[in-house]
């Protein structure tokens, strides 16, 4: 699994983080051809590398034509998103992170999140910054999110409400329960918009552990100059298996409930998923006094045992586990692309000994490949699969099959 951990010595915003992402390498182009699918006000998304008190870094600036002549609520955001082509993940991320603050904002002002109305976080600039770094994230391939503390500013800021000490109320009350530090500048130096991105990661992609090895590191910078450090987020990418194959140790983790229904259990396995476990898969079981039931089982690291078992106790109805560690075969993995008559699909390749042995294209971008050009799933598969072979990437006879 890809874990990303963000560090910050100057702050944190949306564009920053975007930023941050683009300095890792997510795909610009991709994702403004996303983000054009929004079919929002006319914007103009730049990326321009830059340095600060000697770290290199990027930074993003996001030019807009004409604002929308009122403010934005909740429902009308959502609505952009859902009516989108964006796929699944990052539109989910992208809504859950808006709905996060508008819950935040109606806490502050005494509403209710639907009554919200977003002035500079519904403005186009925003959404830009939002939707792009939910993108950004899932064209990364990220399974978790690390949040260090947060440096937080002092002094006042000005609002379409009228002035407010900084930091915003709404970023406070995103950030309760985060570890944050007081730093003496003047400014705003976490918006509301980067503590809900940064809050709303980490919640729905934990990430029970903290080691890996770093694959690359993306540094943001802000458009203000601080004066006593960078105004900078530092990204650092996490690789926990790093694609290689080999052999190696697993904990397998199994339970039998026969007193949960389909919901919790499906919740259940969502959970162990996302916080870190390598494989979760039911099977159905016949229990005892005959009751139909189902046999869970969770393949996960060594180290990410005493986190799962706490997880499956308090997500599912059994009353014990049972463990084993076991050995495992896995593949050298790595990503390529291929065109389509449907768009770019991305291919995930194993190898064994150093020969490629199997290829599957990925069902993320199939799917999104399908759904901006209305023709079937299958459809897309079939046309990455004859792509490989046209390209020499898939021998003659050789499966695909998807992941």
């Amino acid at each position: 699994m890809k874990v990303l951990r963000f560090d910050s010595v100057g702050g944190a915003s949306g564009d920053m983080i975007l930023a941050c992402l683009a300095d890792l390498g997510a795909d610009m182009e991709e994702i403004v051809r996303r983000l054009r699918s929004l079919g929002i006000e006319p914007f103009r998304l730049q990326v321009e590398k830059c340095s600060d008190h000697g770290l290199a870094g990027s930074r993003v600036r996001v030019e807009v034509e004409r604002q929308a002549a009122s403010a934005r609520t909740l429902p009308d955001i959502l609505s952009i998103i859902e009516s989108s082509s964006i796929p699944d993940k990052a539109r989910e991320l992208g809504g859950k992170v808006f709905r996060r603050l508008a819950e935040a904002e109606a806490r502050v002002h005494g509403t209710s999140p639907d009554k919200v109305h977003f002035h500079e976080v519904g403005a186009v600039d925003s959404i830009v910054d939002v939707i792009g770094a939910c993108c950004g994230l899932e064209l990364l391939g990220v399974g978790g999110v690390q949040v260090g503390a947060l440096p937080l500013g002092h002094g006042v800021i000005e609002s379409h409400h009228g002035i407010y000490p900084s930091p915003a109320p709404a970023t406070v009350e995103l950030l309760k329960g985060s570890p944050v530090v007081c730093v003496d500048e003047p400014f705003e130096t976490v918006t509301p918009t980067g503590a809900a991105l940064l809050t709303t990661w980490k919640e729905l992609l934990p990430c029970a552990s903290a080691g890996g090895r770093i694959k690359a590191v993306g540094c943001g910078f802000g458009h203000r100059r601080l004066k006593s450090r960078p105004n900078l987020l530092r990204a650092t990418l996490l690789d926990q298996d790093d694609g290689a194959g080999g052999e190696d140790e697993c904990m397998v983790l199994e339970f039998n409930v026969d007193d949960a229904t389909p919901e919790i259990v499906g919740a259940a396995a969502s959970r162990l998923m996302a916080a870190g476990a390598l494989d979760v898969f039911t099977i159905p079981a016949q229990m005892k006094k005959q009751r139909p039931g189902t046999l869970v089982t969770v393949v996960c690291r060594v180290g990410d045992r005493d986190a799962l078992v706490d997880l499956i106790f308090a997500e599912s109805t059994t009353f014990g586990i049972r463990e084993q560690i076991c050995r495992r075969a896995t593949l050298d993995r790595r990503h390529e692309y291929v065109d389509t008559p449907y768009g770019r699909v991305r291919v995930k390749i194993g190898s064994w000994k150093g020969k490629d042995v199997t290829r599957s294209p990925e069902y993320e971008d199939c799917l999104d490949c399908s759904r901006r050009s209305g023709v079937p799933l299958k459809a897309v598969y079939e046309a990455a699969i004859r792509a490989l072979c046209g390209s020499g990437g898939a021998a003659s006879g050789q499966s695909v099959c998807s992941s």
